[in-house]
C-alpha cells in the first residue's frame, strides 16, 4: 500500500482528499498544513507521494517543500491547485498538477500516474481532466535524479 502526505491548510479539503484516498487504497501517513509541517511529516513518514496545495497556511508556498526533501528517497509530487498557471510559471520541482476542483477518480488515476513516472520514468494517457505533467515528463523526472 503506497503511503501519501497531504498538505493541505483547508482542512475540509484535506479530510475530503484523505477520504478520497483511502476509498483508493492508499495509506495517508499525515496531513500537513504548512512548508514546516510538511517537512517534517515527510521526513518522519518518508511517504512514497505527496498531494501538495500551492499556498499554505502561514504564507507558505507549496512549491518550496521538495526542496527541504531533496536528501530522501524519490517522493511522487502531485500538486493540487487552483492556480495552475502560477505553478508552471514557477519552475516548481514535481510531477504533474491537478486543478482543482476535482473528484475521486480524477485524483486516483493522477496519483496513478505519478507513481509511473517515479517508478519508470514514463506517462501514460489517459490523463484526468485537468492534470498536467510539470515542465514535460524528462524534466520532472531528471529533477528528481531519475
Amino acid at each position: 500500500m503506497l503511503k501519501v502526505l497531504i498538505v493541505e491548510d483547508e482542512l475540509m479539503i484535506a479530510d475530503m482528499v484523505e477520504e478520497m484516498l483511502v476509498d483508493g487504497g492508499y495509506e495517508v501517513c499525515g496531513i500537513a498544513r504548512t512548508v514546516e509541517d510538511a517537512a517534517a511529516l515527510g521526513r518522519l513518514h518518508q511517504p512514497d507521494l505527496a498531494v501538495i496545495d500551492v499556498r499554505l497556511a502561514g504564507g507558505g508556498l507549496g512549491i518550496d517543500i521538495p526542496e527541504r526533501w531533496a536528501d530522501l528517497d524519490r517522493i511522487g509530487i502531485l500538486y493540487a491547485t487552483g492556480n495552475p498557471i502560477f505553478l508552471m510559471q514557477s519552475g516548481a520541482v514535481g510531477d504533474a498538477c491537478l486543478t482543482k476542483p476535482y473528484n475521486g477518480a480524477d485524483l486516483q488515476r493522477s496519483l496513478a500516474i505519478v507513481t509511473a513516472l517515479v517508478a519508470g520514468g514514463t506517462a501514460t494517457a489517459p490523463f484526468p481532466r485537468g492534470f498536467q505533467l510539470l515542465h514535460g515528463e524528462a524534466r520532472a523526472n531528471a529533477a528528481h535524479g531519475g
